[in-house]
């Protein structure tokens, strides 16, 4: 468990890099039916495949297979630093360091410069985020080293969070509880409040289904912020998710705009579920304001600074 809780238990952000075929830079780019079984890549270290231009069924769009699965452990975090501070702040609102800011900046132009190696152009990231405050500041000036040309997207995933250790954490219990959790077993001792890594192996291992699911739809949606802004629908109410003309599925097709943002769904929202109703299944929006372009706002900002100081 040690190696792998370090690098990917721990509010870290998985990131997926595919290579588009050189002939199709565009949404409609296919890949070949080539098996990608993610419980054969030793902990989801990295995936590889072939690549081809051959639509299989003109009627289905199969999206492209990432050529890697990279792990990320987010930058040095306050808890890092001081184990005290998880007696202050929720372990959620846990922010990084300077020094974690700069080991993320300095991880983004790693991964950038493996890529680069391939010495292919037509090449495109896509995140998976824990919704952790020091792994969205991780992916934040992770993606610095990317810019929007290169990033597909992402997908906020609240199952790659830290193994929880329960709330408010005192200093003088947790000792207690990890000499208790040395004798039981680290595997299965849950601590209270919180979980085991038995727990954590389980919310993971739904990860892997949604990550293969995931390749095959390319569906991305950041769930923590769009679910505290919905509401309850109204005893013996429905919501309905209808085919649309292209195959997929959108709430649009059944429901208005209004009895949407009723129940809570923001401009984004729609704007995607408009795209849905025309859209192929494997089709990726590369424009859609609730993936990628939301979350990397300060790409603008700072380049704006740039020009002013030029």
């Amino acid at each position: 468990m040690s190696a792998l809780s370090s690098t990917f238990f721990q509010a870290s952000s998985p990131i997926l890099h595919q290579k588009f075929p050189t002939s199709t830079l565009s949404i409609r780019c296919s890949c070949d039916d080539t098996s990608h079984d993610l419980g054969d890549t030793n902990g989801l270290a990295s995936v590889s495949n072939q690549y081809n231009t051959v639509l299989q069924n003109p009627n289905t769009i199969r999206p492209p297979r990432p050529r890697r699965i990279i792990l990320v452990r987010h930058g040095q975090s306050e808890g890092n630093v001081d184990e005290g501070a998880y007696t202050r702040v929720a372990d959620p609102n846990i922010a990084l360091t300077e020094k974690g800011l700069n080991e993320a900046a300095k991880c983004g132009e790693m991964i950038k410069e493996m890529i680069k190696k391939d010495e292919a152009d037509d090449w495109k990231v896509y995140f998976y985020v824990s919704p952790y405050r020091r792994a969205r500041e991780t992916l934040r000036n992770v993606g610095k080293a990317f810019g929007r040309s290169r990033i597909v997207g992402l997908r906020e995933e609240p199952r790659l969070r830290e193994q929880d250790f329960g709330n408010f954490q005192d200093r003088e219990q947790m000792k207690i509880q990890k000499a208790a959790r040395h004798l039981y077993g680290r595997f299965f001792y849950r601590f209270p409040n919180g979980e085991s890594a038995a727990d954590v192996y389980d919310r993971i291992t739904g990860f892997r289904e949604t990550l293969k699911s995931d390749i095959d739809v390319g569906r991305f949606q950041p769930p923590v912020k769009q679910f505290e802004g919905l509401h309850n629908m109204n005893n013996g109410s429905i919501m309905v998710m209808e085919r649309g003309h292209g195959g997929r599925y959108s709430l649009l097709m059944h429901h208005t705009k209004e009895e949407l943002r009723e129940f809570g769904l923001t401009e984004e929202m729609l704007t995607d579920q408009e795209w849905q109703k025309i859209a192929k299944p494997g089709e990726l929006n590369y424009d859609s304001l609730t993936t990628g372009p939301s979350f990397f706002t300060h790409f603008e900002e700072e380049e704006n600074i740039s020009s002013v100081l030029k």
